[in-house]
């Protein structure tokens, strides 16, 4: 017969060592704020003016500076409005979540500009507190928003008409305006640019004395970054820094690192940092880089090579002639498997970023260089296409540019950060102003913009609501130049409206010399890309915050009540151990005579109670270790007795009896009772055995409520000890002399 066949499992078949399920996600609960009455969005708009507020401080020639606290060293004393603006955050979750949205402002502003976030940050607090007045009455804020939006799209439009190219002379003014009015970083600044050209690296470097310093080196920079930060040496800026290192040029992919095994073991052996620089490096083959390079075995890093087709050979054959090294290729009868140490090039220093190469020489490969730039420039004679020429001539400028490094001198750390902040600002703003063009600096230029507001308003606007957002935009555009004057101690609503009611557009306020002149005759000049990346991203944050109308946050977690240990029960507070039989010591009623226990002992417990404060389970703990620490002076026989009336008194139980428990006092003598309980004669009676227990009962009550009374300790100690001996002795005049834990005296 055949067996019938088990049911079908409706459960998916698991594996023998299946992983265990992971447990689901804890939720994250949100809180919900709707804008009734504006209530969001003022709270909002208390953020936002903070920040405005605190980086406000710094704007102008005579801002302030701001410390900045540091956990781990020294703090920070800056005058640099980004820097100041990633230290801020907010307890409360609605106003921090106003720090971070106007922070995307000046973030954005110095990503792209490199200077003006304090700027765009003062800009959009106008926008968002002139906003807020049109919201509270009621106007709608979706076609507020989009006026805003169709103004600033023509703001920028006038200020490119505005603009004009800088000067060589000029980018002195523009880096010292930048750097707070310096004209020692800004004449270092220019004299960088004027050695290296206009498209030449300038970079800025911690010096070691305490002035500053330019230096020219040879070297060449070029758009592409490290393959994988797990190369990056430092972590603090996610850079690649190399010192004396080898490059290897290698014009195809690297499919494994077995290839290049000859030149990774040299580099290994004679420890020398070693960059490559090849088409590609494929995944086998970086990992292999990596996993060395984070065991320490080998300092390396890879690089993709810039360009593509033969522009990408001319630009390797570049770095080839620069660096002094050799272009592993194929077609030249070069086999990467058998090249050596001979092929690499040198370089003095190599600065690797995500997003850029720097190769800096030692200029022992100058008469080289300089004929290969001859060789271009023939070929860019012989040329006639415009974009050959264009190219040919970036690869001169990559060749001949040298690089300017900044070296920053001061005395002390937080000097030297200060002031590497402000040349880092100065030289942002410099190259903002190179790419396109000044306007009058001061805020003016901003001002002069309020005035084309009410053509803007005839010509690009649709309604008037939209009309409306143009006009907020006319009231918020004067609030950087209120606040330099306020800075610098005048009456910023009266410099405004001086400076309006000229007609002349360079005419200004000169908070450095706190005067009224020809700002652009004085040198008081802002880059066009600054003012225009204010502009527009201070526009983008005003119109999310006027148009919000719910916000969503995370719930703050509550804190854990702390409770106090619930009362003992009453059964846990042990009774008094009595006899249920007549025996020797105990008279024919069967009354018990109770003698005091401890004498001096227990006063001595009561007084480390009233001294030292404890909770009623210290002080049960303190008065059992003075019952246990008793020695008697008993011969050994009476020892085992002694320890069976211990275990008695710690286990006993209300309902319990010495005879249901198995004990037996009987031939015990007096001094060895534990409690001092005379069993072996009938003087001194207290009372009867039904009014002994009467009043243990009464006795445990007021017990129990010195158990209550004991919560009151980190109040008042002294007090609660009082009360509870006067309980007490109340109760030990009721049945018999007791203890806090029942038991007779």
């Amino acid at each position: 017969m055949v067996p019938p066949s088990p049911p079908l499992s409706m459960k998916p078949p698991t594996l023998p060592f299946s992983p265990p399920k992971k447990p689901a996600p804890m939720p994250v609960y949100k809180d919900l704020h709707f804008n009734r009455d504006l209530s969001a969005t003022k709270k909002l708009q208390a953020g936002v003016d903070l920040v405005a507020r605190l980086v406000g401080v710094t704007l102008g020639p005579k801002g302030r500076n701001v410390v900045l606290g540091n956990k781990y060293g020294p703090p920070k004393i800056v005058n640099d409005g980004e820097t100041v603006l990633k230290e801020i955050e907010l307890e409360d979750p609605l106003e921090n979540l106003g720090v971070k949205l106007v922070r995307q402002a000046g973030a954005r502003t110095n990503d792209i500009a490199g200077d003006g976030c304090t700027t765009s940050i003062i800009l959009a607090r106008g926008l968002i507190a002139e906003g807020m007045k049109v919201l509270a009455a009621g106007i709608n804020p979706v076609q507020v928003a989009r006026g805003i939006e169709k103004t600033a799209a023509a703001l920028v439009s006038e200020l490119r008409v505005m603009s004009r190219e800088i000067e060589d002379h000029e980018l002195a003014h523009v880096a010292a305006v930048s750097a707070g009015n310096d004209y020692a970083v800004g004449n270092m600044i220019s004299d960088a640019f004027q050695r290296v050209g206009r498209k030449g690296m300038v970079r800025i470097e911690n010096g070691r004395g305490t002035e500053n310093s330019l230096d020219v080196v040879e070297g060449m920079q070029f758009e592409r970054g490290y393959l994988s930060p797990y190369f990056v040496t430092d972590h603090a800026n996610m850079t690649v820094e190399f010192t004396d290192c080898k490059i290897l040029l290698v014009d195809k992919k690297i499919t494994d690192a077995s290839e290049i095994i000859r030149i990774l073991d040299s580099a290994v052996k004679e420890n020398y940092p070693l960059l490559i620089v090849a088409e590609d490096v494929e995944e086998a083959a970086m990992a292999d880089l990596i996993k060395n390079k984070l065991k320490g075995t080998i300092k390396v890093a890879a690089v993709k090579a810039f360009s593509f087709g033969e522009q990408k050979t001319q630009c390797l054959d570049d770095i080839a002639v620069m660096t002094g090294g050799t272009v592993v290729r194929d077609d030249m009868g070069y086999s990467l498997e058998k090249a050596g140490k001979e092929v690499l090039g040198s370089a003095s220093k190599v600065v690797i970023r995500k997003d850029s190469t720097l190769i800096v020489t030692d200029g022992s490969t100058r008469h080289a260089v300089e004929k290969r730039v001859a060789m271009i420039k023939g070929q860019i004679e012989n040329s006639k296409e415009r974009y050959n020429k264009k190219i040919l001539g970036e690869r001169i400028a990559r060749l001949c540019g040298g690089i300017a490094i900044i070296q920053v001198g001061a005395q002390t750390v937080i000097e030297m950060k200060d002031k590497k902040l402000r040349i880092e600002d100065a030289l942002n703003a410099t190259r903002a102003a190179i790419e396109e063009g000044v306007v009058v600096g001061g805020g003016c230029s901003l001002l002069r913009l309020s005035k084309k507001i009410d053509a803007i308003k005839e010509s690009s606007l649709d309604n008037i609501e939209q009309k409306i957002g143009a006009d907020i935009f006319k009231q918020a555009l004067s609030y950087p130049t209120s606040l330099i004057a306020n800075n610098a101690g005048m009456n910023g609503n009266f410099v405004v409206e001086k400076v309006l009611l000229n007609d002349n557009t360079n005419y200004g306020y000169n908070a450095a010399k706190n005067r009224y002149e020809d700002l652009m005759a004085a040198g008081i000049l802002d880059p066009s890309k600054v003012v225009r990346c204010c502009i527009e991203h201070a526009a983008v944050v005003a119109k999310s915050f006027l148009t919000s109308d719910v916000v969503v946050v995370e719930a703050k977690e509550s804190k854990p009540i702390r409770i106090r240990p619930p009362m003992p029960p009453r059964s846990l507070i042990p009774p008094i151990p009595a006899s249920g039989s007549t025996s020797q010591g105990a008279d024919a009623g069967g009354h018990l005579a109770v003698s005091p226990p401890l004498g001096g002992h227990h006063d001595q417990a009561r007084a480390a109670l009233a001294s030292h404060y404890m909770h009623p389970h210290q002080y049960y703990h303190h008065a059992s270790s003075y019952y246990s620490q008793m020695q008697a002076p008993a011969p050994h026989a009476a020892y085992s007795h002694h320890v069976q009336v211990q275990d008695l008194l710690t286990n006993h139980r209300p309902g319990d009896d010495a005879a249901g428990a198995g004990y037996d006092f009987s031939g015990l003598p007096v001094e060895h009772h534990p409690g001092g309980l005379d069993v072996g004669s009938s003087d001194g009676v207290a009372a009867d055995g039904a009014q002994l227990g009467e009043g243990r009962d009464q006795a445990s009550g007021a017990a129990a409520e010195q158990w209550q009374a004991m919560d009151g300790f980190s109040n008042g100690g002294g007090a609660a000890v009082q009360q509870m001996a006067g309980a007490m002795s109340s109760g030990a005049q009721r049945g018999g002399e007791m203890d806090l834990w029942g038991y007779g005296r």
